[in-house]
């Protein structure tokens, strides 16, 4: 099996970023709307504060709708979907026609939930099973396992880098580390598209913290950003 460029190596790492990215703020928002709903309209802003964004929105709604569905958004789902998209047109011969349309079926959904007048926390459950469905055909279609290794480094670096910025209980913090370590380990040794061992020392350093990572958590979160870094050339970054 031949190795895979830089450049296809970052887009398969941003594929797995973007649509990460997508699924658990998706997953992320569909926790804040209920408590919006429940009992703190205003809830949102702690997100907000988190991501270390600004709060620009006139209200929790404008908040939602805009998270969701805004594709000038960077941190929104549909952003994130269309740029996982834009990724996957270039390596449709890597991860399947098949994959590759339910990026398209997610970004068709999203179209039709904006307009709908069903209740946001029931009308975003089949994106949910859409994204399902792209994991599902990554694992069962793309047969080089270098390229599933690669497009899931990103999935997990996404995926932990979110969960340390909102603060997630550490067992899930370090489930999700034990996936990107797993995941690493995978990553062929003549691959070009190879993870700095310092950056990964610093986390494992942080992660033997235990409950008490939130005490380096901006270092926990440079580290991640920087794993792959000094290796690549930046392609479709975000």
């Amino acid at each position: 099996m031949g190795t895979i460029s830089i450049e296809h190596g970052d887009r398969l790492f941003w594929l797995g970023r973007y649509t990460e990215r997508a699924f658990t703020t998706l997953k992320s928002l569909e926790v804040l709307y209920d408590k919006a709903i429940d009992c703190d309209p205003e809830k949102y802003k702690d997100y907000l504060s988190a991501l270390g964004l600004c709060d620009v929105y006139s209200s929790s709604e404008d908040f939602f709708r805009s998270f969701i569905f805004d594709e000038n958004n960077p941190s929104s789902v549909a952003a994130s979907i269309l740029r996982a998209y834009d990724n996957g047109i270039v390596l449709r011969e890597e991860i399947s026609t098949k994959a590759l349309s339910f990026l398209q079926m997610a970004m068709d959904k999203l179209d039709e939930i904006k307009d709908s007048h069903q209740a946001l926390c029931l009308s975003l459950l089949p994106l949910e099973d859409i994204m399902f469905g792209f994991w599902g055909c990554i694992e069962e279609y793309v047969c080089d396992e270098e390229i599933r290794t690669i497009i899931n480094c990103g999935k997990y670096v996404e995926r932990l880098d979110l969960y340390l910025r909102l603060k997630y209980p550490f067992a899930a913090i370090e489930r999700e580390f034990g996936r990107l370590c797993a995941s690493l380990r995978k990553v062929p040794k003549n691959t070009p598209y190879r993870y700095n061992t310092n950056q990964l020392c610093i986390l494992v350093e942080i992660m033997g913290m235990g409950e008490r990572y939130t005490d380096s958590m901006g270092e926990a979160i440079s580290a991640l950003g920087r794993l792959f870094e000094p290796l690549r050339r930046t392609v479709k970054a975000g």
